[in-house]
């Protein structure tokens, strides 16, 4: 999504503190000042922006979001969003691991798209000043806040994006203990929805199965370790996307053996026919470096780019078995 093309529409604010004993519902939509407006947008941007939102399916005749979702409008804004805040308390109110937050519900459009959100912002402790009298003399002192707001600069843990032409929710969200068990409650109790893996969570995969095939299969061999992470990023920088068969046809495709070994690693989570595609710089960014360590503790520090770049460095096998590393054409040296 584009920031500057996300219209916020309305906007409801409902506090969720486990502590009060009961919820306090908003019976009014928030009036949306430019500041508060930039608030939103920009935790929607952030959101969207990113690579940790997974798509998801609701389990239709078992939501009750997914229920009150069917007969959505904007007109009944305020009461749906009391009523899906009343069901997210009586959740977080049974299961104490679940942190305190204001729930805020909001529309926004995207490209003539209607978009529903629902932005969790758990509370962060700060200190702020008070200012008193006693005595008749003024008196400045600091105190501990338990229910500051994220900032619009953070970036939430908790939310869900809907696109409501297709009623098809997105949504990031992290584990509480429930019962015991270490639950995504958002989606699994809140929403009652099935999620797929987001696209930062794929990519992880596919590259912590190539490392474990190489060092399973290649423990001594360098270059086919460096060779595989540049494939990789390579194929990122052309394509995009990461057509997974295609990468484990260049990575492997002339070892059969192995190459089935990477396929069953990626069976386990059914993404070894998918595509990922990132769209955040800051998912493949480890990608764009690596980092070597030597046996006598030296580091390493080699842009892909310039890995295949004989002009810049090279690796040269001696006939010991040792390796050695040429740095070319150094013009300037800078310490850090």
């Amino acid at each position: 999504m584009e920031k500057d093309e996300i219209i916020i529409r309305n906007a409801i604010i409902h506090i969720l503190d486990t502590s009060v004993g009961m919820p306090v519902l908003s019976d009014t939509v928030l009036n949306l000042s430019p500041d508060l407006n930039d608030f939103i947008r920009e935790h929607i941007y952030r959101l969207a922006s990113g690579d940790d939102l997974k798509k998801c399916q609701f389990h239709e005749e078992d939501s009750y979001v997914y229920s009150l979702l069917k007969d959505f409008s904007e007109e009944n804004l305020i009461p749906f969003s009391q009523q899906i805040s009343n069901h997210l308390y009586q959740i977080m109110s049974q299961n104490v691991d679940i942190p305190s937050a204001d729930f805020l519900v909001t529309t926004f459009q995207y490209q003539s798209e209607l978009y529903l959100a629902f932005l969790k912002l758990n509370y962060k402790e700060s200190f702020i000043h008070l200012t008193g009298e006693s005595d008749g003399y003024n008196c400045n002192d600091i105190i501990k806040y338990k229910a500051t707001l994220p900032s619009g600069s953070s970036k939430l843990s908790e939310a869900v994006l809907i696109q409501m032409s297709t009623l098809t929710p997105q949504v990031i969200e992290k584990k509480y203990e429930i019962n015991g068990v270490k639950t995504n409650y958002l989606s699994e109790l809140f929403l009652q929805c099935k999620t797929k893996l987001s696209s930062k969570a794929k990519l992880n995969i596919v590259t912590k199965a190539v490392e474990q095939i190489n060092q399973k299969y290649y423990e001594e061999n360098f270059d086919k370790h460096m060779e595989a992470k540049s494939i990789i990023q390579n194929e990122l920088a052309e394509e995009g996307t990461l057509n997974i068969e295609t990468i484990s046809e260049k990575i492997y495709g002339d070892q059969p053996e192995i190459k089935e070994a990477f396929t069953e690693k990626l069976e386990k989570y059914n993404i070894h026919k998918e595509e990922v595609t990132p769209q955040s710089k800051q998912t493949i960014r480890k990608l764009e470096k690596q980092f070597l360590t030597t046996d006598s503790g030296i580091e390493i520090n080699i842009p892909m780019e310039e890995y295949k770049n004989p002009n810049h460095v090279e690796f040269i096998t001696n006939e010991d078995g040792t390796i050695s590393v040429l740095i070319k054409n150094i013009s300037h040296i800078t310490t850090k």
